[in-house]
């Protein structure tokens, strides 16, 4: 109904693909990957592609991004290439293959969790020194290009992720005193950030109260899936940027498919996050699965993953397997 209503076809059918896209890995999922007992060819090229990102990540930060802006600066008419990847080419900030800074932060916290997981349960055999090092060197490498790719809300979220998985074993406590060591180092580290204005955090307020206001404007079906950029030309701050999407999973749904869609939405992920906790914590891969999808929806609150391929459709895979797995085993023989 969202889509008949539209206030721009070409955009709402290149969403609605996407989104049927997202349905189809989500049903993969549930009836195919759920029913595998062994999934060694799923996980290997799976930590395969890993590696490779954070290689790539690895390759920016030691010359290659500089190398990429000095050949660009050499063109002729190299200014008129468009502002947004001069600004992104601009920075020191790594992308690897994933075109933006918080996308590569993105895919850390939805894969990084469950693949070293994997990594330790295929070494099991191995002595414990080269285990450590074959489950560390993929931690090591992608928390130093979480780092390298500037995403504040990356380690706020990672830092809760590590709280989330300690709570299974350590005492309220302890994990209370980690939280406020963890949160100080933060501060600390993007002091500077701060103190010139955090201008990322105020973009993304106008983005939210502009999305607010289209909700309010069209509850019951949005402006469309995949439009919020047009009404918000005409809604945006004088000086803010401009943005395709509102930077938050949910209040996209609720301004381009109006409250509906944004209750079906928001029931479905926090439903599912909530059922599968309660389910997953004794199964060590399963949890960090499910650790990972928790950071991929965390980190939806302040991003658009939702909206990029390379994250969606492995989260609703992800989903879809998860839930799977619990209806087998609480069905009966």
């Amino acid at each position: 109904a969202a889509a008949a209503r539209t206030v721009d076809a070409a955009l709402t059918r290149a969403t609605l693909l996407h989104f049927a896209a997202c349905i189809t890995s989500f049903y993969l999922g549930l009836f195919a990957l759920s029913q595998v007992k062994q999934r060694t060819w799923f996980w290997m090229p799976l930590l395969a592609g890993f590696v490779w990102v954070l290689w790539m990540g690895f390759g920016q930060h030691f010359g290659g991004l500089e190398s990429t802006r000095q050949l660009i600066y050499q063109q002729p008419n190299w200014q008129q290439m468009p502002p947004e990847y001069l600004k992104r080419i601009a920075s020191n900030r790594i992308f690897s293959t994933l075109v933006y800074p918080n996308a590569l932060a993105g895919a850390i916290l939805l894969f990084l969790p469950m693949l070293v997981a994997v990594v330790f349960r295929m070494s099991a055999r191995l002595a414990n020194v080269p285990r450590g090092v074959l489950v560390g060197l993929p931690g090591y490498a992608a928390l130093a290009c979480l780092y390298w790719s500037g995403s504040k809300s990356g380690w706020l979220i990672l830092l809760v992720l590590g709280l989330v998985a300690m709570l299974r074993r350590v005492k309220l406590a302890i994990v209370g005193v980690a939280l406020i060591a963890g949160l100080a180092g933060f501060f600390v580290k993007f002091s500077d950030y701060f103190r010139r204005g955090a201008t990322s955090v105020t973009a993304r307020f106008d983005y939210w109260r502009a999305a607010w206001q289209i909700t309010t404007a069209h509850p019951v079906f949005g402006t469309g899936p995949g439009t919020f950029s047009v009404p918000y030309k005409q809604l945006k701050a004088a000086d803010a940027e401009m943005t395709r999407l509102v930077h938050n999973y949910f209040l996209e749904q609720a301004s381009d498919s109006g409250v509906i869609g944004f209750l079906a939405f928001f029931a479905f992920i926090t439903g599912s996050l909530t059922v599968l906790y309660r389910k997953l914590k004794a199964e060590s891969v399963l949890f960090c699965v499910w650790l990972g999808l928790l950071g991929w929806t965390l980190q939806g609150i302040v991003e658009f993953g939702l909206y990029i391929p390379a994250l969606a459709w492995p989260a609703f895979l992800f989903f879809g397997w998860l839930l799977g797995v619990e209806m087998k085993s609480t069905t009966p023989d």
